[in-house]
């Protein structure tokens, strides 16, 4: 049942009223918790970087001495003599029966081979006053590959494909007579369309050119249009042209 509502100068209103209760919904709690904890107290001291907890004290007789931490040579064994260096064992003695071998003869000439022959110093150049050198047979100084034999000519593989081409080229154009359905134009007729199309470009740009300055009319525009049309056609098919050298067309 609702509470009574009294106007503002009522005798009620000044009755004290208890505070409502206001009951808070239970905090919330994953289901994960204990493992988390868990999980956390298992890797709590994973990454401690001060050593560990309890530390073995050192014992009074182990004091620290003058140079201790010094690297020391490696202590020498009495048994060793003081003369021997050499840890490897020498060859043993040319028993007394071992004879050299006699009566071998060669036509090594030894004189010959003893006589110094001076080496002949590398072709050099000296390009700073500090006196550095550098080698003048890969400095690029000296005409090294002209020298080659197969010096200019064209490379194998090229001539393949050269090859290759004029075949395949061959091939096609056997392949189109004897289809009899397209025929090559000839370099004249090409020189000649592609003149009549600059000549045709000039005509229209010519007219462009006198086209007045106030298109205020649709047929003005219109016509502006049609020949910017035409004189962008014209200039695809010039590149055309000019860009390829063999060109079909309908023998129709």
């Amino acid at each position: 049942m609702s509470e009574a509502i009294y106007p503002p100068e009522s005798v009620y209103n000044c009755i004290p009223k208890e505070p409502d209760e206001i009951k808070k919904p239970p905090r919330y709690v994953s289901k994960y918790r204990p493992a988390v904890i868990l999980e956390h107290k298992l890797t709590k001291d994973a990454k401690k970087t001060m050593g560990p907890q309890k530390l073995e004290l050192p014992s009074p007789d182990k004091y620290l001495k003058k140079h201790s931490k010094q690297p020391q040579p490696p202590q020498k064994s009495e048994d060793v003599h003081k003369t021997c260096t050499s840890t490897m064992r020498k060859p043993p003695v040319t028993a007394r029966n071992n004879n050299p071998l006699m009566g071998i003869q060669t036509k090594r000439d030894f004189l010959q081979t003893t006589v110094m022959v001076p080496k002949k110093p590398k072709a050099s150049c000296v390009n700073t006053k500090k006196g550095h050198k550098q080698l003048l047979e890969n400095s690029g100084l000296v005409p090294k590959y002209i020298m080659k034999k197969d010096y200019g000519e064209v490379p194998e593989y090229l001539r393949q494909r050269n090859e290759a081409e004029r075949k395949a080229k061959e091939e096609h154009e056997h392949f189109v007579k004897e289809q009899k359905v397209m025929k090559e134009l000839s370099d004249e007729e090409q020189l000649a369309t592609i003149e009549g199309l600059k000549k045709k470009w000039d005509e229209l740009h010519h007219e462009y050119q006198g086209l007045p300055l106030l298109t205020d009319t649709l047929s003005k525009k219109d016509h502006k249009i049609r020949l910017e049309e035409k004189m962008s056609q014209l200039e695809k098919d010039i590149s055309f042209f000019e860009r390829f050298k063999t060109i079909y067309i309908p023998n129709n």
